[in-house]
């Protein structure tokens, strides 16, 4: 029999999510801090994080939705197995990003940011990766590789995609 709360999975995440909050350790514990620790362990805002946010920081849920709105970097589905960005800076863009995401976009079946059917990965613009030297930049789970071109970007994340 399930809980109250749904299901063991969704306790798992509750769990997660209380012990992100509680695990804080700057001074000044504020509703972006507590977001930012929450993305950080599960790497999303899952629904159940916004109200144990509000409880924990006594603020309201529509305070907590206020400031994870806000913010451009949160997002609130889970991401897919690895996430990809591409580069969209200045840099990258004069040395041809716009091709590179086109053919990584082409070859994992995607015409916008956002996961794949399988969830292997999520794909995101990204407005600098700061490696402007080497552009064009993609990244794999942070790793920032220089100098791609369109069928090398394509080619990585082809064999992470299974593709």
């Amino acid at each position: 029999m399930h809980s109250v709360h749904g299901t063991g999975a969704a306790n798992h995440v509750l769990e997660r999510v209380r012990a992100a909050l509680k695990g804080q350790r700057q001074k000044t514990v504020t509703v972006l801090s507590s977001l930012l620790a929450v993305q950080e362990a599960l790497h999303y805002i899952p629904s159940e994080a916004v109200d144990e946010t509000a409880v924990f920081c006594n603020a309201s849920v529509n305070d907590v939705w206020s400031v994870a709105s806000f913010y451009t970097n949160f997002r609130f589905t889970p991401p897919g197995e690895h996430v990809v960005d591409v580069c969209w800076g200045p840099s990258c863009h004069v040395m041809g990003a716009q091709k590179v995401l086109q053919a990584v976009q082409k070859r994992i079946g995607l015409d916008k940011e956002g996961e794949t059917a399988d969830r292997k990965l999520s794909l995101r613009y990204n407005t600098c990766l700061g490696a402007c030297a080497q552009a064009p930049c993609i990244a794999v789970d942070h790793h920032v590789t220089g100098r791609v071109t369109p069928q090398s970007a394509a080619d990585m994340i082809g064999r992470l995609a299974g593709r």
